[in-house]
């Protein structure tokens, strides 16, 4: 099945065969957050899909089947971070690996006191520097509530370009470091501060883990719920909107 689908979407044969309209139609009817592409743009996420699909070695894990509709669901989730920065950034690994629904992924603690704690964490998503990125797959569509674990993992793929996920990605000439750091540092100091009271946020609490964690999840929000990052933390959408070339807060277009 998965070779068949590798030679279905591959970039080198000629011609390349079409997804019939109305199968893009279906799939992106379940991604209700591509609303602020435009018809040229959406059209071009979908030749990067197909792109990625051809890329990358997916496996189905615990017995899920990988048909077209996933494969083309996650693959134009994943580029649409990269739209108008490639599929260059996404270099360096292989891998995807989907499951049917969350997973377990085992972990090691050390307490204070030097006794390593063995468990298993039950994660919807992983991203592995230099390996593969593990995703959950849940059937139905998805909704436009500021969390996407595609987004995610990708988010940390892109931090990964310069070393181990620390919430600062390789950033683009004429994005300044420092700009970065004054947006993002004080935004997840407060939002830390908010989760620690038990406030509750629009913003998924797991920001606040970690600055990777940070921007991974402002990036799913940024493209999810726009107004949200904007009206809480404008000068950190204003950083995202610089990194990935877009601007979803601006315009919504018809999808149809």
């Amino acid at each position: 099945m998965l070779d068949a689908l590798k030679k279905l979407f591959a970039r080198a044969a000629p011609p390349r065969p079409g997804i019939p309209p109305q199968q893009w139609a279906q799939v992106e009817r379940g991604l209700p957050f591509l609303g602020h592409l435009s018809a040229a743009e959406r059209a071009r996420l979908r030749e990067m899909a197909l792109a990625f699909i051809a890329q990358k070695e997916w496996h189905g894990a615990q017995g899920l089947r990988l048909t077209p509709a996933i494969q083309l669901a996650i693959a134009l989730q994943a580029c649409l971070p990269v739209l108008n920065l490639g599929l260059d950034s996404y270099r360096g690994w292989l891998g995807v690996i989907v499951y049917p629904g969350d997973f377990l992924i085992p972990r090691s603690l050390a307490s204070e006191d030097g006794v390593v704690h063995e468990f298993d964490a039950e994660v919807a998503g992983e991203a592995w520097e230099n390996g593969p990125v593990l995703l959950s797959w849940f059937d139905g569509p998805e909704e436009a509530d500021g969390i996407n674990v595609v987004i995610h993992e990708f988010a940390h793929k892109l931090d990964m370009l310069n070393g181990p996920p620390d919430g600062l990605p390789p950033l683009h000439e004429g994005m300044s470091r420092q700009a970065w750091r004054d947006a993002f540092a004080p935004a997840y100091e407060n939002f830390c501060a908010r989760v620690d009271r038990g406030e509750e946020t629009w913003i998924d609490p797991y920001a606040a883990e970690h600055p990777a964690e940070f921007f991974a999840v402002t990036s799913e929000v940024f493209f999810e719920t726009p107004a949200v990052l904007k009206t809480e933390y404008p000068a950190v959408y204003e950083q995202l909107r610089q990194f990935y070339r877009q601007d979803p807060g601006a315009t919504t277009f018809d999808k149809s």
